[in-house]
């Protein structure tokens, strides 16, 4: 990848780790799922008047949009009201790698390869230390809402990849364009309309400033600049940049919110950072390139192989 390229990658990386400060911030004043249908509802009704209507099947919007938008980060934004911190938040759901492999294999029938399996492994223990380490004192529901968007995260991963969508950008405003109604509608039973008013009427500039931030900036931004990555290179080159989400997650948290990172949490990030690696790169990318072990060769006289 040029350099400028590695850059932008690392930006959409840091972009979508400080998101879940963000979400923190937003969630002091907003309930979460009325702060959810509010984050989908400024991305989707400016932008699905510029970006045309999309490339795949409505059923694929729907499905995902349901998925993703109310399921996934409903489920988030819950976790996290329940008391689940923001760096382990981002942490926990990097456990989307594990569930999109199971998913695939059993929607897809894609069989894993032994270094996926083994990466499926090395990250789901993990995500058990990060649980330990959470104690029975811990947000259990919350810890557990969280691994539930996770898993939703990764069925969205499987359907998008039926759906095919040729434009990355396009598909992601008309899949926000999806969960505004249900998560109104939920949070107006669940939350109330009492509670939603308030939290509407007494909005500052932080909670307004984190409802655009991870709107326009974690959504549109994000996807739109990842979109244009993965248009330019191979999946493999880009993908191993999203390990570093929950490495700006769990560094904002600590510096911004003062968010502890015990021992423990840090060795289950270490765990799952390398256990999503091993799943999102390529079979015998970890190999040595060809090239290195030509100049071996020549170094120590072995003869090459034949082609």
């Amino acid at each position: 990848m040029k350099p400028r390229h590695i850059a932008l990658a690392v930006l959409v990386a840091a972009v979508w780790g400080l998101n879940f400060v963000l979400i923190d911030v937003g969630l002091r004043t907003f309930p979460p799922l009325l702060f959810c249908a509010l984050r989908f509802t400024v991305v989707a009704v400016p932008a699905v008047f510029l970006v045309g209507p999309p490339r795949v099947a409505w059923r694929w919007v729907l499905a995902v949009g349901l998925v993703l938008g109310v399921v996934k980060f409903g489920s988030l934004f819950l976790g996290m009201h329940a008391g689940m911190p923001p760096g382990l938040s981002s942490l926990v759901l990097q456990g989307q790698a594990v569930f999109t492999v199971l998913f695939a294999a059993g929607m897809l029938r894609e069989r894993p390869s032994g270094q996926r399996v083994a990466g499926l492994v090395v990250a789901s223990v993990g995500i058990l230390l990060a649980a330990l380490d959470n104690g029975p004192g811990g947000p259990l529901a919350g810890f557990a809402l969280v691994v539930v968007a996770a898993a939703a995260f990764g069925l969205s991963n499987v359907l998008t990849r039926r759906a095919a969508p040729p434009d990355l950008l396009r598909w992601m405003v008309w899949v926000s364009a999806v969960p505004p109604v249900p998560l109104f509608a939920l949070s107006l039973l669940v939350e109330g309309p009492g509670a939603d008013l308030r939290a509407l009427s007494s909005a500052g500039p932080a909670a307004l400033g984190s409802l655009a931030y991870v709107g326009w900036l974690s959504t549109l931004f994000g996807f739109g600049a990842w979109g244009f990555l993965l248009r330019g290179y191979d999946a493999s080159a880009v993908a191993p940049y999203s390990l570093l989400v929950p490495l700006f997650g769990m560094s904002s948290a600590w510096l911004l919110l003062g968010e502890s990172i015990s021992p423990l949490v840090g060795c289950a990030a270490l765990l799952v950072i390398a256990g999503v690696g091993l799943i999102a790169l390529r079979p015998g990318a970890l190999r040595c390139p060809a090239w290195l072990a030509s100049r071996a060769r020549e170094r120590t006289g072995a003869p090459l192989p034949r082609s």
